[in-house]
């Protein structure tokens, strides 16, 4: 369970990364997100949209990468920040990127209102796909 300092700093750092959002295709709809590693990094994530909308990146991901590309492989916790009337969980392809590094991680997901709702890829994603795998665990 993460302490409330830890939420707190991970939530501001998904809304900091919400700012430098790139989504004019959306209707101008900015994800940020930020992870944090076993070793107490943040790394953070904005989305970025293309107008070749297969080319558009989640900030969920976007933020997983970042800590990926810096050594990290083992994440504890993904905070998400949207302005929507409720907070939203990361869509499906982002679950399960992150559950290739933190199936038990957990998940606190918030809007710019202050909302905030924590659940866990257990919950999220039960079912994780895994190559070559005969069933998820």
């Amino acid at each position: 369970m993460l302490s409330k300092d830890i939420r707190s700093r991970l939530i501001e750092a998904a809304e900091q990364a919400r700012k430098n959002a790139y989504a004019p295709y959306s209707g101008n709809f900015k994800v940020g997100a930020a992870v944090l590693t076993e070793d107490g990094s943040i790394f953070n994530g904005c989305n970025v949209e293309n107008s070749s909308f297969g080319a558009t990146i989640c900030a969920e991901r976007v933020a997983v990468f970042k800590a990926v590309c810096e050594g990290h492989r083992k994440i504890r916790a993904v905070a998400v920040v949207v302005e929507s009337p409720h907070p939203i969980p990361p869509c499906g392809v982002c679950l399960q990127v992150i559950s290739e590094f933190g199936a038990d991680a957990d998940v606190i997901m918030a809007n710019t209102a202050g909302e905030v709702t924590v659940s866990n890829m257990k919950q999220l994603l039960p079912l994780i796909f895994r190559f070559g795998h005969k069933e998820s665990k």
